[in-house]
């Protein structure tokens, strides 16, 4: 599987709007090359550059499996 977003690149700094810091909202998603049979997804957003070690910013699970979240 492949997550990709149109709000920013991939190893670029997630943009401000997206944070707690902005409008804290969530930037779209685009999932590609789900595994056919694939029943509900998982999302887990962490963050291991933390300064007091790996910081979990999301967990999000039973998703249903769609292209786009």
């Amino acid at each position: 599987m492949e997550v990709t977003s149109p709000e920013f690149e991939n190893g670029n700094k997630i943009p401000r709007e997206f944070t707690c810091e902005g409008d804290n909202i969530n930037p779209t998603l685009i999932i590609e090359a789900i595994p056919a049979g694939t029943k509900s997804l998982a999302l887990i957003v962490d963050d291991p550059d933390a300064p007091m070690g790996t910081w979990v910013h999301w967990v999000s699970f039973n998703i249903p499996v769609v292209s786009q979240i």
